[in-house]
């Protein structure tokens, strides 16, 4: 049986956006979509953006970040942590995919180009895929049928830890 960490490392590598929350200066939190860029084998996420948006300046004056992941109705992700601002030239080579010309139609060579390091430091998931569904779908049926709740942290299904 894997672990909690080895199963929420196989998880977040799914997932091909997330949505980054940041605070804002007036103590707000901020999401938006994001496309990662990659996974590191430490659970970090890379996201390509430009210099000169919001999220940039919320991390630049607190580094709290959340990144929060979901698919369908059948797999969850959610992570707290660290998020910092990286000037580098060689990574954003290492990273670029074509795709991401829609935003910078001047390439990779594109001088506003930043990326963001996202440090997790707890992680949540939740994987309601193949066995586990039909698991839980006979919970709810369970659960329906005699008017008590469903289990919610099953341990095949949730996983909370520190990374």
């Amino acid at each position: 049986m894997k672990s909690d960490h080895e199963r929420f490392q196989e998880l977040i590598k799914e997932f091909d956006t997330a949505m980054l929350v940041t605070r804002t200066a007036d103590d707000r939190l901020e999401a938006r979509p994001m496309a990662i860029a990659d996974v590191e084998e430490t659970n970090d996420l890379w996201f390509i953006t430009s210099a000169d948006t919001q999220k940039v300046d919320e991390i630049l004056s607190d580094p709290r970040a959340q990144v929060v992941c979901q698919d369908e109705r059948d797999k969850y992700l959610s992570a707290s942590g660290t998020a910092r601002v990286v000037r580098d030239r060689a990574k954003v080579e290492e990273l670029w995919k074509e795709p991401y010309k829609v935003w910078f139609p001047e390439g990779k060579e594109d001088p506003r180009i930043v990326l963001i390091n996202f440090r997790p430091q707890e992680g949540e998931y939740w994987d309601n895929r193949g066995a586990n569904k039909i698991k839980l779908l006979a919970d709810a049926v369970r659960a329906y049928a005699t008017g008590e709740r469903p289990r919610a942290d099953d341990a095949d299904t949730h996983g909370r830890m520190q990374l």
